[in-house]
């Protein structure tokens, strides 16, 4: 079988590549496994060294991996060079800070001495999605191999390219063969070559990044094999607007949050919830604001948002918008799909969403603003926490008081003045269908790792130091 990448600016084809069958899928897994056990043994210094040339690479290819970025899944050139910058700092940072988060902990206890140390897992499977082609595979792999395990790639299958592109880059910066490997499936046999790659006893953990359909099944068979998974879902996160905002800034940074990346972004702003007090004026700085946006061709320079990244998660928003207008919301602006070539959709903005209506209830996994309006605080922290997502979270308003609202609402991440964003030095990842577990940071370093036990009930001989 093969998959063919498309251009979704264009709708032409970029590339087609060879999938691979059952014997090179094992060939993949006996190559990770072995360099994993390999790997395992190797100083921390001399992982975190590759982690420091990968991130050289990235900076010296910036372009070339931005371009390709843009080309399978349409997000604007100068957004694909923004992804790119983030994918090398992460290197830096893990590089810099892993010392200390994966030294050895003391831990008083009765023992003479006792302390806790990381051990890697083995080979770590991940299923990656494709809105952040690169961003969501380097921040997984960094951690996973500065810990010491190997990491084996599924990546969606419209961002071929990148995967192979990700694989050659570790390749290029000295890793060791298998350490860090790309499957090549095709759509119909993703779920089950997942299942079987799961299932296979080389492998020692899983992570996902996706829908939550996605999650449940990979958590399912991992389940079954009893192994320790990772789960980064979608979100519908809330962003607060209380009555004392500044109205301007948080409608200027609702636009970076809800139409960056398209809005194809699980951690973007899905439902303003706004206090009925400064709605309408919210709504009217919003709208001015969005039609600002240049929608067209992301390789052009001022195009701020580009196609959506297939026809079919297009036809998927096309949907809810028309379901949510059909259930009584405002069209404030926006609200169809763009005719010609592309999978381009009006930046949108909707007024009057209430709960029951889809764009309340489903993630929007696009260019769409659905605005809520609240009666105070205590009706918006209910509309924020009407959801079984809990990822990200943002409240504008004075600090104390949007502190206060924003404790209060369930979420992985709480960003007060601020647009929810992800860093490498802190903890990324969320609650009920949003997944679980952590990415980035001393967390999302230690999450493939064994967190074990060293218990010395009496010391005979000098012990190594042990410290922080």
């Amino acid at each position: 079988m093969t998959i063919t990448t498309v251009n979704p600016a264009t709708g032409g084809e970029l590339r087609s590549y060879a999938t691979h069958d059952r014997t090179q899928v094992d060939a993949i897994l006996g190559a990770a496994h072995a360099t994993s056990l390999r790997w395992a043994g190797t100083p921390l210094e001399e992982r975190l060294q590759l982690l420091r040339r990968v991130g050289k690479l990235l900076t010296d290819r910036r372009r070339q991996y931005a371009a390709l970025v843009t080309a399978e899944m349409g997000k604007p050139l100068t957004e694909a060079l923004g992804e790119i910058d983030k994918c090398a700092l992460n290197c830096d940072v893990v590089a810099e800070l892993a010392p200390q988060w994966l030294a050895d902990h003391p831990v008083p206890s009765s023992a003479h001495c006792s302390w806790l140390r990381y051990e890697p897992l083995g080979v770590v499977f991940a299923v990656m999605p494709w809105n952040f082609p690169f961003w969501q595979v380097l921040r997984f792999a960094c951690a996973a191999l500065a810990a010491g395990n190997a990491a084996v790639l599924k990546h969606s299958p419209n961002v071929t390219g990148c995967a192979l592109a990700l694989e050659q880059l570790f390749a290029d910066a000295g890793a060791p063969e298998g350490l860090f490997a790309s499957l090549l499936v095709a759509e119909p046999d993703v779920a089950e070559t997942s299942a079987r790659v799961i299932a296979d006893p080389r492998v020692a953990a899983v992570t996902l990044t996706g829908s939550d359909r996605a999650g449940a099944a990979v958590a399912s068979a991992a389940g079954q094999a009893l192994k320790k998974t990772v789960l980064e879902l979608g979100g519908s996160d809330p962003f607060v607007v209380l009555d004392d905002a500044d109205l301007d800034a948080a409608a200027e940074a609702a636009v970076r949050s809800r139409f960056g990346n398209g809005g194809q972004s699980c951690i973007a702003a899905k439902r303003f919830v706004v206090a009925d007090a400064v709605a309408d004026e919210f709504v009217r700085l919003l709208a001015t604001k969005v039609a600002g946006l240049r929608l067209g061709d992301p390789t052009l320079v001022g195009v701020t948002v580009g196609p959506m990244a297939r026809p079919d998660l297009r036809e998927q928003l096309h949907r809810q918008v028309a379901e949510t207008l059909a259930q009584g919301a405002a069209l404030v602006a926006g609200g169809r799909p763009v005719d010609g070539p592309g999978c381009y959709y009006e930046p949108t903005v909707l007024d009057h969403v209430l709960p029951g209506m889809t764009a309340f209830g489903e993630e929007t996994f696009g260019p769409v603003a659905a605005v809520v309006r609240a009666r105070d605080d205590e009706h918006a922290l209910a509309l924020a926490n009407d959801t079984d997502y809990g990822l990200g979270a943002a409240v504008w308003g004075s600090a104390e008081r949007a502190l206060a609202v924003g404790s209060r609402i369930r979420s992985g991440a709480l960003f007060v003045n601020a647009v929810v964003a992800s860093d490498p030095r802190l903890p990324f990842g969320g609650t009920g269908r949003s997944g679980y577990g952590r990415e980035l940071s001393a967390e999302g370093t230690r999450e493939f790792t064994n967190v074990r036990t060293v218990y010395v009930g009496d010391a005979v001989g000098p012990l190594p130091a042990v410290t922080e």
